[in-house]
């Protein structure tokens, strides 16, 4: 069975209205999707309380169809923001509040740093009252509560995680909060250690008692908790914790799948590389097939199968880093990709180009599929676009798929694992491990010409063969292999600021890329600001004055 982010009425809706526990509006008729107050502790409801938490993940979180503006994939928050993508859709004025994000001009008032802000705290309040309903349960069985718990301080850590590698500095709010006020909290009460601790704390207790597999697919395990606490310490810079805390999850029956092209086929969700992931269907009797890719649904690509959307198209700069050296190696150029280079062969699983086969739909892509080609170019998603003739994807509204999001993968732990190598030292094993995810990229089914009879483009991939000695070369492949590896996975942005290079990467990037597209003019980053997004104002309004410090330079 799949945990399906079934919806449950529960009336939680961040700060602006009340919790389960001090509501005063229930009425004695128990309707459709409410539960009476003396009945919430039943173990039935508690479970449905319990599965509401998990039911924000996808970042749909209220009756509106805008969770591209909170989406769980960070397309916008990760991708768009950095060098691997543009906005797209109809232009500048076509979700405008993105195209700020996009140019760094965002400020505290931007729907998208609202909307995600309040799906996350919709999450953690949502697993804060189960965990209280989940205490105050008497019939609930304490074996199963134990496990419960486990589940419900994974999933606050990860909104945690996520909270603080976008908005830094936040509210941290537990479980011993019972009233609306207690959900008005200062962003400044704990030092970034301290949250840090108190995330590691989570992902800790969670892994102590999680199991190994899960009969209920979605469900987090032990090495689900453990893989995200070595994210934390990576985060952190900690490369011992970090590289610690991989091992329990190399040795584990996790793995890398065969090809990489079919890593992102809906039909193998759950596969033996996916650690854990936003559970997402179409067509189960939900409203609007909210349960779907609905935090995505801008990304349909146009074209004869597709919606017009047209949005998250990726950027020149990524396509140029797909070219490879003679050698197979990349070439770590942003010279204008030729039809004649070589190129990784994962170019065309991640991108869509023209004159390539698009999925197995018997066409080949072309430039007029985007929506508008004058601003954004001809380039298309690819690797998390569902093919039009599977099952799995919606053609009608909201034009959906059943594809899960990978929130951890075991592709993305062992290039952590080599990050971390190399900061310790293990320039060697750090070799080793890019060549893993290189020879999975190498021997994957390429995309072939549409007869079949040729590669359709000039494939290269090769091995590191030469030992690595510089540690500084070392750090620069590892991170290059994390770019190609994860290109439209919602990292890039993320990964840039860790790294501490957010400023000079995209500083470059910009000088070179606002030649080639004008929507780009404007775009500035400012170093000491644009690293994290603004604090809502509406949350700032919203509790006593002064509680709140602004992020720097907002």
């Amino acid at each position: 069975m799949k945990i399906n982010s079934r919806i449950l009425k529960l009336v939680l809706v961040f700060i602006s209205i009340s919790t389960l526990s001090c509501s005063d509006d229930y009425l004695d008729e128990v309707t459709y999707g409410e539960v009476a107050p003396d009945e919430m502790t039943n173990p039935d409801n508690v479970e449905r309380a319990i599965i509401s938490a998990y039911s924000v993940l996808n970042g749909q979180f209220d009756g509106a169809s805008n969770a591209y503006n909170s989406p769980a994939s960070n397309w916008s928050f990760g991708d768009v923001i950095s060098d691997d993508a543009y906005k797209g859709g109809g232009g500048t004025g076509d979700q405008n509040n993105i195209h700020q994000m996009e140019i760094f001009n965002t400020n505290p008032t931007t729907l998208d740093i609202e909307r995600k802000w309040m799906a996350l705290y919709e999450g953690v309040k949502r697993v804060n009252e189960a965990m209280r309903l989940l205490a105050a349960s008497e019939d609930f069985d304490e074996n199963l509560r134990i496990q419960r718990e486990a589940e419900l301080r994974f999933l606050r850590g990860h909104y945690y995680f996520e909270l603080k590698k976008i908005y830094n500095h936040i509210p941290y709010i537990d479980e011993t909060a019972a009233e609306v006020k207690d959900y008005a909290k200062s962003n400044t009460e704990f030092t970034s250690e301290e949250l840090w601790n108190k995330i590691e704390a989570d992902f800790e207790a969670a892994g102590k008692v999680l199991p190994e597999t899960q009969t209920e697919v979605g469900r987090p395990t032990n090495i689900a908790a453990q893989a995200y606490l070595a994210k934390t310490y990576l985060f952190q810079g900690e490369w011992q914790l970090a590289y610690d805390a991989t091992t329990a999850v190399m040795n584990s029956n996790y793995g890398l799948m065969d090809d990489f092209q079919e890593l992102f086929l809906p039909e193998n969700d759950n596969n033996k590389e996916v650690i854990f992931a936003v559970q997402q269907s179409i067509n189960d009797g939900q409203p609007s097939n909210y349960n779907g890719s609905i935090g995505d649904r801008l990304l349909a690509p146009g074209g004869p199968f597709y919606a017009q959307y047209g949005f998250h198209r990726p950027s020149q700069n990524l396509v140029n880093a797909f070219k490879v050296t003679a050698e197979g190696l990349p070439a770590n150029s942003n010279e204008n990709l030729t039809d004649t280079d070589p190129v990784d062969p994962r170019i065309d699983i991640t991108i869509g180009r023209p004159d390539i086969p698009y999925k197995d739909l018997d066409i080949l892509y072309q430039a007029d599929w985007a929506r508008d080609l004058a601003t954004y170019g001809a380039f298309g998603p690819k690797k998390r676009i569902v093919s039009a003739n599977s099952p799995y994807h919606l053609e009608v509204w909201p034009y959906v798929s059943a594809l899960n999001y990978y929130i951890i993968r075991f592709g993305e732990v062992i290039l952590w694992r080599a990050e971390a190598a190399v900061e310790l030292g293990k320039l060697e094993e750090a070799r080793q491990l890019i060549n893993q995810i290189r020879e999975r990229a190498k021997n994957s089914a390429y995309v072939k010409t549409l007869d079949g009879s040729n590669d359709a483009a000039n494939y290269e991939i090769e091995l590191y063969k030469t030992p690595w000695t510089d540690k500084s070369v070392a750090r620069d492949a590892v991170r290059t292999e994390s770019r190609l590896e994860l290109a439209l996975e919602g990292h890039r942005f993320f990964n840039l600021v860790r790294w501490g290079i957010a400023d000079k990467v995209i500083s470059d990037y910009l000088e070179v890329e606002k030649t080639r597209r004008t929507h780009l003019s404007n775009a500035s980053f400012t170093s000491d600001k644009n690293e994290y997004m603004p604090i809502p104002q509406a949350y700032i309004d919203g509790i006593e004055e002064g509680l709140v410090t602004q992020n720097k330079g907002y």
